[in-house]
Order: C-alpha cells, then sequence, then structure tokens
C-alpha cells in the first residue's frame, strides 16, 4: 500500500537543515581577543551578515519552491536531501570568500583558485537541485495541472547552473583570478534572466 507523500514533514526537515546552518556560520564567527567586551571585530561581522543573507535567500528560494507546487515524490525527495547537504557545505566556502576579499584572511594564489572552485561548486550543485526539482514537479504536472511557473524557474536556475559551471572552468584554469574573474562572471545572470523572462512571456503569451 502507498501512502501521500507529506509535504509539511520535509518543509520541517528543511527549516531545520537551514536554521543548523545558521547557526554554524555564528559558531564559526569567533571573538576576537581583546580587553575590551564591547569591541567588535568588523571584518568577521561584514562575512557573517553577507553569508547568512545569503544563506536566508536560499532558504526563500526552498520555501518558493513548495508555494509554487504540492507535487511531491520520492525524486524531489532525494534531490532536496542533496539540496540541504550542499546548503550546509556551501556557507563555509562562500562565508572564506568573503572574508578574503575583506582582507580578514590571507589567501595565496592558488587558495583562491581554488576556493573560487569550492564556491562555484556550491553554487552549481544547489541551482542544479532547484532546477530539476522544478522540472521534475512541471513533467509530473503539466497534463493535469499545468502550470507555466513550473516551467519557467526549472529554465530560470538552468541559467544559473551554466554560469556557475562557467565559472568553475574559469577557476580551474587560474584565467582572470587575480581581477575575481570567477565572481564577476556571475553579473551574467541579469542579462541572461532578463533575456529569458522576455523570451517565455513571448513564447506562451503571458502577460
Amino acid at each position: 500500500m502507498t501512502y501521500p507523500h507529506n509535504i509539511s514533514r520535509i518543509e520541517a526537515l528543511s527549516d531545520a537543515v537551514f536554521a543548523f546552518a545558521a547557526t554554524l556560520l555564528v559558531v564559526s564567527v569567533g571573538m576576537e581577543k581583546s580587553s575590551s567586551v564591547i569591541q567588535i571585530d568588523w571584518l568577521a561581522f561584514i562575512g557573517f551578515g553577507v553569508s547568512f543573507f545569503v544563506l536566508l535567500a536560499l532558504w526563500f528560494l526552498h520555501y518558493n519552491f513548495f508555494r509554487r507546487t504540492k507535487y511531491l515524490d520520492e525524486v524531489i525527495i532525494a534531490l532536496n536531501a542533496v539540496l540541504l547537504f550542499v546548503v550546509l557545505y556551501y556557507v563555509f566556502p562562500l562565508k572564506s570568500l568573503i572574508n578574503s576579499m575583506t582582507g580578514m584572511q590571507r589567501l595565496s594564489f592558488e587558495e583562491v583558485a581554488e576556493l573560487f572552485q569550492l564556491y562555484s561548486l556550491g553554487f552549481f550543485l544547489i541551482f542544479l537541485c532547484f532546477c530539476l526539482m522544478y522540472y521534475r514537479a512541471y513533467i509530473k504536472t503539466k497534463v493535469t495541472e499545468p502550470n507555466h511557473d513550473l516551467l519557467f524557474y526549472s529554465r530560470h536556475f538552468a541559467i544559473f547552473v551554466l554560469v556557475s559551471a562557467l565559472s568553475i572552468i574559469i577557476a580551474k584554469s587560474k584565467v582572470g583570478i587575480l581581477w575575481a574573474l570567477p565572481g564577476l562572471i556571475y553579473m551574467l545572470l541579469g542579462p541572461l534572466c532578463y533575456f529569458h523572462g522576455v523570451y517565455f512571456a513571448k513564447k506562451f503569451k503571458l502577460d
């Protein structure tokens, strides 16, 4: 006998993992040794702040997926599990990348190149999971409950996947590392997502 999947259990587990990732960020900030108890390490605070709001943005993307569809099966559960695993991994390369930009953490040329690869790999895997989750929900519901939003966001996040793959290639080849080219390449997301939105609306005659 098969039973319907319980979305609330998946959301509860996911929220717990995001909360745990935020906790890991807090405990990894560290405390500057100082005679003043009110002295703040602003560079550490900036690294923590950026990482926290990126984590919050990922939580919001995850939250929106379950708002846009109620479809759930074993494949989506598996993809969601991979997504949560990568989120826990992702916050630390991101925090290290921010710390290297603020000068708090001194890294060699080789270490910066490797850090960009780690950051982009995490970005790639996260949005690959989102892309596949949306596509799976679209494929399984397009006959009974056609939803163009699911197809749109599947393609939308596929753009994120392609740009992050390009960033990994650039970082791996060590091209433009001193100018942060593997990071600057993410600026392509703006125009690519805009033109995709225009094309999608025109193709499906959406207002």
